[in-house]
């Protein structure tokens, strides 16, 4: 009898752009009113992505309680530049040398949803207008990078508010 364990990291990510500013950290319940009054005028949804080596270790950390570096609400956020070069599990960060920016969770994420986590950032009128080529999550005190995607996701203008979700599911 043959038997077979088998883990699937499945991540999805979308990004909603919304002319305007947008101002962040409204609660879960407040965004989805919000998004019934207000249309993205694109939205970019997309799968896969790289997990970093350093980003592996951290969880494991964490997992076995070596790691007070938690990816919670105010050590997490989202990274985004303009790097398109190919992603490596070794790389540890955004590749962009200059044109990078780093975003705060919106106030009620991340979240867990039944097998998932979701990680929603908010970057306004004033913030990371230039191409999103890359993103990233990172733990903030640690600096790990838990992965890293490569994708040509639009070039970003201070007439716009990008909202951007990262949804990592484990079956």
């Amino acid at each position: 009898m043959k038997t077979k364990d088998g883990a699937m990291w499945k991540i999805g990510y979308k990004v909603e752009k919304y002319r305007g500013e947008i101002s962040p950290c409204r609660t879960i319940r407040e965004w989805e009113e919000w998004r019934k009054t207000h249309a993205p005028e694109e939205v970019i949804e997309l799968e896969k992505n790289c997990l970093l080596n350093g980003g592996i270790t951290e969880l494991w950390g964490i997992f076995i309680g070596s790691s007070v570096n938690h990816f919670d609400n105010s050590n997490t956020e989202i990274g985004v530049g303009d790097s398109s070069d190919a992603a490596a599990a070794t790389q540890t960060d955004l590749q962009a040398s200059t044109n990078k920016a780093y975003l705060t969770m919106d106030a009620s994420y991340p979240i867990v949803s039944s097998q998932s986590v979701i990680f929603m950032a908010v970057a306004g009128t004033s913030v990371a207008n230039f191409a999103w080529n890359e993103w990233v999550i990172k733990q903030t005190t640690s600096g790990v990078c838990l992965n890293r995607k490569v994708a040509s996701l639009g070039t970003k203008t201070s007439s716009y508010s990008w909202i951007i979700t990262a949804t990592i599911t484990l079956a």
